[in-house]
């Protein structure tokens, strides 16, 4: 994803899981303890980055020539100059020279420094190379450090070293071109083959309803007026499930999908139990196992493989499994060619739970699974589309600061 031959650690940048209230500032000895393993730290209540993306910039800093370092912080200890200077000049003391991308919370990109001076041309650099994608500015800071040290180096006069020195910065402004190029074609197609899986995924779903609610095989002239009102809010639901089906040309269109069909399967449930002479039910979220079952019938505490225990919603026959210790009928999907539980299966499918669940409900289910990705999803424009209370602006002297504007490309 990232070329092997750039310069530094480049952070990933998120606003915080959780919005109700601002967490602890974070430690100089921890950020220091990740920058000096491996060049970047993520402060700990951010948690909606893919980890191959962390991984693989990680793996960019063990080469780096020029110190480069990135530090992600949660909007409430970056809002002023002041806040992040208290932040970082007592880990530049420890860490050492070299440059420091920060960014605070889900908008602004600011470059420190404890030695180099032109911090502010770094950060235009990189804003310049990256356009309006998140991951290719951050990638560019190496590249930014690089040709602007260059630049300093140059001398006054013109003659033939002008002319190499002109050689090299077209050189890296057409590698750099190549690299925003290349990985927004590999984006393009990644994204492409998501919602293909996702839109399938759906499909299946919308299927599953149809066919349950056609086999309640309903008398409409034999049933009361509750009866015949819950069994034409199942067939509208199902018919707006399979329209809006229709019309999905991104992965977050989904939620609108699995909206519908959550409707569907109460209101299905709902008429099942009027036409059988039994109370109906109170209204629940989903099966947590598989939303297809329908409206759970009570919780159950359950912990995936390897994870903590939670309280989950369950249908019947799932609540009876875990009690039992069996296996729950879990919904699977295929992700790259392997069948996966569809809350493991990336941060592609969060919209296709957020429509099943709400965001109260998957706070408490997803947490530790897949409830990074999901929140960041959730809120609206993927991470860097959150937080619109952060204000821009320049910190001045060593400290370049600026409003990342419309920028799109997490899409989680």
């Amino acid at each position: 994803m990232l070329t092997a031959g750039a310069l530094g650690a480049v952070v990933t940048a998120a606003v915080p899981a959780a919005a109700d209230a601002p967490g602890e500032p974070p430690q100089t000895q921890d950020i220091v303890a990740e920058l000096e393993d491996d060049g970047v730290f993520v402060d700990p209540s951010i948690d909606v980055i893919p980890a191959a993306d962390v991984a693989a910039l990680e793996s960019v800093s063990a080469g780096a020539d020029t110190p480069v370092y990135y530090v992600a912080l949660p909007s409430e200890a970056a809002t002023s100059e002041a806040g992040v200077n208290a932040v970082m000049e007592p880990v530049m003391a420890e860490v050492g020279d070299g440059a420091y991308g920060v960014l605070g919370g889900s908008e602004n990109f600011f470059v420190t420094s404890p030695n180099l001076e032109d911090t502010e041309a770094i950060r235009q650099t990189a804003l310049d190379e990256g356009g309006q994608n998140p991951i290719d500015t951050l990638a560019a800071v190496p590249d930014a450090v690089q040709s602007t040290e260059t630049a300093d180096e140059a001398p006054a006069g013109g003659g033939g070293s002008g002319l190499v020195l002109l050689a090299v910065l077209v050189l890296i402004v057409a590698a750099g071109g190549w690299y925003v190029y290349n990985s927004r074609k590999k984006r393009e197609a990644e994204k492409a083959k998501q919602l293909e899986e996702i839109r399938k995924m759906a499909t299946e779903d919308v299927v599953r309803l149809g066919e349950d609610v056609a086999r309640l095989e309903i008398d409409l002239s034999a049933v009361d007026e509750e009866t015949r009102n819950d069994y034409s809010r199942a067939m509208d639901s199902y018919d707006r499930a399979k329209s809006l089906l229709d019309t999905i040309q991104e992965p977050e269109q989904v939620k609108s999908v699995t909206g519908a069909l959550e409707d569907g399967r109460y209101y299905m449930t709902a008429t099942r139990a009027r036409m059988n002479g039994e109370p109906v039910p109170e209204r629940r979220g989903p099966c947590f196992f598989n939303p297809q079952h329908g409206p759970s019938t009570e919780d159950v505490t359950w912990a995936p493989p390897g994870g903590s225990p939670r309280s989950v919603t369950a249908c019947a026959v799932c609540a009876q499994a875990v009690r039992t210790g069996g296996q729950p009928d879990v919904r699977m999907v295929e992700v790259d060619g392997e069948r996966r539980p569809y809350y493991d299966a990336g941060p592609a499918y969060s919209p296709y739970a957020g429509g099943y669940f709400g965001m109260n409900m998957m706070a408490g289910m997803f947490t530790g699974m897949m409830m990074g990705s999901m929140m960041g999803s959730m809120m609206g424009g993927g991470m860097m589309g959150a937080g619109e209370d952060m204000g821009g602006g320049d910190f001045g002297g060593d400290m370049g600061g600026g409003d990342f504007g419309d920028f799109g490309g997490f899409d989680f």
